[in-house]
């Protein structure tokens, strides 16, 4: 057992609830994905607090913060960087867009046409962007929280399947309880009164982390509860028309990211092995962005969400 991952976990939630009231479950979520390094789709109503809950999570970690509004006049230059011209000495020279720095914020992702959502890319895949022909890392850490509203479908662009894929998890934010909403009028309802939040974490601590998260033990067994997880999602997408449940089912990169990510929320909870409880967990977040339901499945109300929990009625458990 490990105390250094509820000590952490506790601190840095602490933090955010001076600016974010309740969203526990979402915040340990952001915490696995930073600690694995990996992307997060926050998809929710209007004023949820998506865009506070991360410009917050910058702050409180000392990473350099950029937000990006997507809009459908947004060019990839824009997101990635251009070249631009220098009369002085009359050469090119890079400009880098604002996807360089550590925790990037994409608003409204679905508002922009594909050739912008695809500029994202590579900078999310291969931690590089490429400008003018020459390859610029990215800061490390890096990551991408991107937001999308479901409210309104007009005027939006949906994500491709390819992009979506680079995601660890997509999230789903729901309203505040009574309590909670109570006390944010309590809290915020004057006009001057705004959080102030302090630095308790950093990247590099976020990058020393990551070697506590590689000492989790998994069993054979767990690898293999996993494994059999992702197959059942294709073994759903298999088979004649009729047959099928799934369009399609989870890419290898599923199997990582639920691989991945059951070792940081074991170690978020002080524990020194994942346990099959922790992969059922989080196996929504997971696969709730990679497969898709077929048009017969949708028609007798099936959802994406029944799904994932008949996937997990129907492994057996170690």
């Amino acid at each position: 057992m490990s105390a250094r991952g509820p000590e952490w976990s506790e601190r840095v939630r602490s933090e955010l609830g001076k600016a974010v009231l309740g969203k526990a479950e979402i915040i340990e979520r952001l915490q696995i994905a930073l600690l694995v390094g990996g992307h997060v789709l926050l998809e929710g109503m209007p004023g949820l607090a998506k865009t506070l809950l991360v410009k917050s999570l910058g702050k409180v970690l000392e990473l350099k913060f950029e937000r990006i509004q997507f809009t459908p006049d947004l060019l990839p230059s824009d997101v990635v960087g251009t070249m631009v011209y220098m009369p002085n000495t009359a050469t090119f020279s890079p400009h880098l867009g604002p996807v360089f720095a550590n925790l990037v914020l994409a608003d409204e992702i679905n508002r922009s046409p594909a050739k912008v959502q695809s500029a994202l890319l590579e900078a999310m895949g291969e931690r590089q962007v490429t400008i003018g022909g020459t390859t610029h890392a990215l800061p490390e850490p890096f990551f991408v929280m991107a937001t999308q509203n479901p409210l309104e479908q007009e005027g939006t662009y949906p994500l491709p399947e390819a992009q979506t894929d680079r995601f660890l998890f997509k999230l789903v934010l729901g309203y505040p309880g009574v309590d909670e909403e109570l006390e944010m009028l309590h809290r915020w309802g004057g006009v001057s009164k705004t959080p102030s939040l302090a630095a308790v974490s950093s990247g590099a601590e976020l990058l020393e982390r990551r070697r506590d998260i590689d000492s989790i033990h998994v069993a054979p067994a767990i690898e293999r509860y996993i494994v059999d997880l992702i197959q059942r999602s294709r073994e759903l997408a298999s088979g004649d028309t009729d047959s099928r449940v799934l369009d399609y089912g989870s890419s290898p990169r599923g199997t990582l990211a639920l691989y991945q990510s059951s070792r940081a929320l074991a170690w978020l909870r002080g524990m020194d092995h994942v346990a099959p409880a922790i992969v059922q967990e989080l196996l929504p977040d997971v696969l709730r962005h990679r497969i898709a339901l077929t048009y017969e499945s949708q028609a007798v109300g099936s959802t994406v969400e029944k799904v994932i929990s008949e996937i997990v009625d129907s492994v057996a458990v170690p």
